[in-house]
């Protein structure tokens, strides 16, 4: 019977990522520097203590030569909105549903973002190379492109250069969700 379990539970991102990395051979070393994640991070990341923010799925993906939507396939969905709403309860929150899975040949990824009022996720800044393009469906976002502080309500948006350092905090008294479309080339 346990045997059973064990084939019916679902990988997890932290051992994909783990399993996919010493499949290339790569040390998290290399990895950390592919990526600009820190070796704890990473740790964290494949130890399932931790679970990636958008940009670092985006960034290990691509060290990774994989999709990111493949981190998340629909069978498993179930199974990650329960431990990403645990850890929510634990930690700040930044969960993310991705909406455009399969898409491995496409440069563009759409993600569904939620996040806790009040709170903005543990890598208070992050950046990659391309464009991204955010639409607040609910609570209130601020975000610091560089320097640039921008407040935005429900229905208002924003498109700017993700190859520049950029952080995003919920403001408001209610849970933030959000739909982030990037752009990387």
């Amino acid at each position: 019977m346990p045997q059973q379990r064990k084939r019916k539970r679902k990988k997890s991102f932290g051992s994909r990522m783990k399993a996919l990395r010493e499949e290339n051979d790569l040390s998290l070393e290399t990895l950390a520097n592919d990526t600009g994640c820190s070796l704890e991070r990473l740790k964290e990341i494949e130890e399932d203590r931790a679970i990636p923010t958008v940009s670092e799925v985006i960034r290990i993906s691509k060290a990774l030569a994989v999709d990111p939507g493949s981190f998340l396939s629909a069978e498993e969905e179930e199974a990650r909105q329960r431990k990403v709403e645990a850890y929510q309860k634990r930690t700040e929150a930044y969960a993310y549903t991705p909406l455009t899975p399969g898409a491995k040949t496409k440069h563009m990824k759409a993600f569904r973002v939620c996040i806790d009022p009040h709170s903005d996720h543990r890598m208070v800044e992050y950046q990659h190379e391309g464009e991204e393009f955010i639409y607040v469906l609910k609570g209130t976002l601020e975000i610091y492109v560089g320097d640039h502080r921008q407040v935005l309500e429900e229905g208002q948006s924003v498109h700017f250069n993700s190859g520049i350092r950029h952080r995003l905090r919920n403001i408001s008294e209610v849970p933030m969700e959000l739909i982030v479309v990037v752009y990387t080339p």
